[in-house]
C-alpha cells in the first residue's frame, strides 16, 4: 500500500495523520462479530443502521460519545422538494425538475446529474420514510424570507430559491422542512430516528472511540478496533463533562475547550481495546473535522477564525481512517461559512463592503453564500453599512416573536457592542478604516439601483432602501470578529461510488468491505451549502450505504 497523504502529514502533526490499519496477529481474534459495523451514530449513521436492519444484516454502532453527533444539536431541517406531502398540504406546487435545476446550480458538479436527479426523485419518499420513523413534520409555511423561522412556521425558503440567477432556471419553492419543535430542534429529528434503530435491533455502543480499521491479507476492511470505555463511574463522569462543554461551547469556549481534552485523557485511561468483526462491511458516518483545528488550518486555513459548528466528534476520524488503508479525499478545503445578518431584515437593506469599502454580494443571499463571497474573494471580510433608519428598525425587529432568541440575541449585541457611528459617510470610513472615496461610491451605486428599482447584485426590489439619513452605522461582520462569531463547518470528505457508497482508493476503485456516508463523505453538499442539505444527505447517502453493506456478500 503507498503511503497515504495523512500518513506523510503526520510527520508535521499527529491530529493530522490516518491511524495505521491493524492486521490480525498469532492467536489474536475479534471480541465481537456482526454483519455491519457503524462508526458514528449520527443522522448518517442511524439512517444506514436502518436501512441495513431492513436489509436483513445484524448491526453494531459505535460513536464516541452519546450519539446524535451535530445532527441532534442542529435546526432539525430537511432539505426536501418534489411535491412533499408537506408540500401539497401548504398548497406549495413543486416538481423534481425544479429542485433538480435549482441544486443543479447550488451542487456546481460535485456529484454527478444522474446521482443529483436520483436525490431529487427520492426525497419526497425519503421525508415519508423520516416520518414513518417517528420524525415530525407540519405544513405550517413561513409567509417571509429567513435564515430560519420562529416556532409558529415549519416549512419555510431555505435556499437561494428565490433569487437571480437561480429564478432564471427553476420556479422557486419552499423545500425547507422543519422537525417539529421550540428552537433548534435537532433532538427532535434524531431521537425518534434512534430509538427505532434500537427497536429494529442495532447495538449501539456509546463511549466507543475506533482507532483503526481492521484489514486482511488482501487489504479488504474486515472490522475495527476501538477502545470503550466500560467502567460506569467512569462513563457516567465523561457524559457530564461532554454535556457541560457542549453547553458551554459557544459562551466559553477556552473552558469547553479544556473540557474536550480532558475527555480526550479519560478515553486515554479508561478505554477497553476491542476488535469487531464486521462480515459484511463497515461504514464512516463520523461527521466532519471542524472541531480538528490543525486540519483546518492545513485544509482550509482562511476559514479557521470561524467559529467550530458540531461537536468534538467532529475530528476528522471517519476520514483519516478511510485515508488509512488508501481511501481518497477531496474538497477537504471546502468550508461552510454562515454569515446570516438575516435576522433582522433591516441589516439586509443595508450593505456589505470589504476593506477596500467597496460592495460585492446580494445581502439577501443565504448566509453560506455570503460567507463565500465574504472568505474566498475578499479576505474574509465584511462590514454593514446602514442608516438611522434601518438601525431603529433593526432594533423593532429584534422584539420577542419577530426571530428566535438565539437570532435577537446576536442581533441586539451588535447593535449595542459592535458598532460605530458617524455623522457622514466619509467620518465612518475612517472609523473602520476603508477609502472613503470607495465607500462612497459604493453606497451612491446603491442608492442609485434603490431608485432605478434594479439592483447591481439582484436583491429584490421589495427589500431596496435607500442609505442616506444619518448617522451612519458600521457592524464588523468578518470571519474573524470578536463580537459577532461566524458558525462553519467543514464540507469534503471520501470520495465514494456514487451507487453504493463505497469507498474508492486513490485509482477510484471500491476497498472492499468500506463505505461512508453523510459528512465522512462527499456528497450533495460538498460544494455549497443550503439549510436541510446536509440532513437530506444524511438520509440519501445513509440509506444508500446501509442497503449496500447489507447486501455485500460476506
Amino acid at each position: 500500500m503507498n503511503e497515504s497523504a495523512s500518513e506523510a502529514l503526520n510527520r508535521k502533526d499527529p491530529a493530522l495523520s490516518a491511524p495505521t490499519p491493524v492486521r490480525l496477529g498469532q492467536g489474536e481474534r475479534f471480541d465481537a462479530s456482526t454483519d455491519v459495523v457503524i462508526v458514528g451514530f449520527g443522522g448518517a449513521g442511524v439512517t444506514a443502521a436502518l436501512e441495513a436492519r431492513a436489509n436483513g444484516a445484524a448491526v453494531i454502532a459505535l460513536d464516541r460519545l452519546e450519539g446524535g453527533g451535530a445532527t441532534a444539536i442542529s435546526g432539525g431541517i430537511v432539505y426536501a422538494g418534489g411535491g412533499t406531502s408537506i408540500q401539497k398540504q401548504a398548497k406549495v406546487e413543486d416538481d423534481v425538475e425544479a429542485m433538480f435545476q435549482y441544486l443543479k446550480l447550488e451542487t456546481q458538479g460535485i456529484v454527478s446529474e444522474e446521482t443529483l436527479r436520483d436525490f431529487c426523485e427520492q426525497s419526497a419518499s425519503n421525508l415519508e420514510w423520516l416520518s414513518s420513523h417517528g420524525v415530525p413534520f407540519e405544513a405550517s409555511l413561513c409567509p417571509y424570507k429567513t435564515s430560519y423561522p420562529t416556532d409558529d412556521y415549519y416549512l419555510y425558503y431555505s435556499g437561494n430559491e428565490s433569487f437571480a440567477p437561480y429564478t432564471d432556471v427553476a420556479k422557486p419553492a419552499p423545500r425547507g422542512h422543519r422537525a417539529k419543535g421550540k428552537g433548534l430542534p435537532g433532538e427532535n429529528f434524531y431521537k425518534p430516528l434512534r430509538e427505532s434503530a434500537l427497536r429494529a435491533g442495532v447495538e449501539l455502543r456509546e463511549l466507543s472511540r475506533v482507532t483503526a480499521l481492521v484489514v486482511d491479507s488482501s487489504e479488504n476492511v474486515i472490522g475495527v478496533e476501538v477502545h470503550s470505555v466500560e467502567d460506569k463511574l467512569q462513563g457516567a463522569l465523561m457524559r457530564r463533562i461532554y454535556r457541560l462543554a457542549m453547553a458551554l461551547r459557544n459562551y466559553a469556549p477556552n473552558v469547553s475547550r479544556s473540557l474536550y481534552a480532558r475527555l480526550g485523557e479519560m478515553e486515554e485511561r479508561h478505554g477497553v481495546r476491542r476488535l469487531i468483526e464486521a462480515k459484511r462491511g463497515v461504514i464512516l458516518s463520523a461527521g466532519g473535522f471542524i472541531y480538528n483545528r490543525a486540519m483546518v488550518e492545513h485544509y482550509a486555513p482562511a476559514y479557521r477564525p470561524g467559529m467550530p459548528l458540531g461537536t468534538i466528534g467532529d475530528d476528522g476520524l471517519g476520514i483519516r481512517l478511510g485515508e488509512s488503508v488508501d481511501g481518497l479525499a477531496d474538497n477537504m478545503s471546502r468550508v461552510s461559512a454562515w454569515r446570516f445578518i438575516n435576522p433582522p431584515e433591516a441589516f439586509t437593506r443595508g450593505i456589505l463592503v470589504n476593506k477596500k469599502g467597496e460592495r460585492y454580494v446580494n445581502e439577501m443571499l443565504y448566509g453560506a453564500a455570503v460567507g463565500e463571497a465574504m472568505v474566498e474573494r475578499n479576505g474574509g471580510k465584511a462590514i454593514l453599512i446602514i442608516d438611522e433608519p434601518m438601525r431603529k428598525l433593526a432594533r423593532e425587529q429584534c422584539k420577542p416573536g419577530r426571530a428566535q432568541w438565539f437570532q435577537r440575541g446576536p442581533a441586539l449585541l451588535n447593535l449595542w457592542f459592535n458598532r460605530k457611528e458617524a455623522r457622514t459617510l466619509g467620518e465612518l470610513a475612517a472609523l473602520i478604516n476603508v477609502p472613503r472615496e470607495a465607500l462612497e461610491a459604493s453606497v451612491a451605486a446603491y442608492n442609485a439601483g434603490v431608485e432605478s428599482g434594479k439592483d447591481a447584485f439582484g436583491k429584490p426590489a421589495s427589500q431596496l432602501q435607500k442609505i442616506e439619513k444619518g448617522p451612519f452605522h458600521a457592524i464588523d461582520c468578518s470571519i474573524d470578529s470578536k463580537r459577532f462569531p461566524c458558525p462553519t463547518l467543514t464540507l469534503g470528505g471520501l470520495v465514494v461510488d456514487e451507487a453504493s457508497g463505497a469507498v474508492l482508493d486513490r485509482d477510484r476503485q471500491p476497498i472492499p468491505g468500506l463505505y461512508a456516508a453523510g459528512r465522512n463523505a462527499i456528497g450533495i453538499c460538498s460544494r455549497q451549502y443550503v439549510s436541510g442539505l446536509s440532513l437530506a444527505d444524511c438520509v440519501y447517502s445513509g440509506r444508500r450505504a446501509g442497503r449496500a453493506a447489507a447486501k455485500n456478500s460476506p
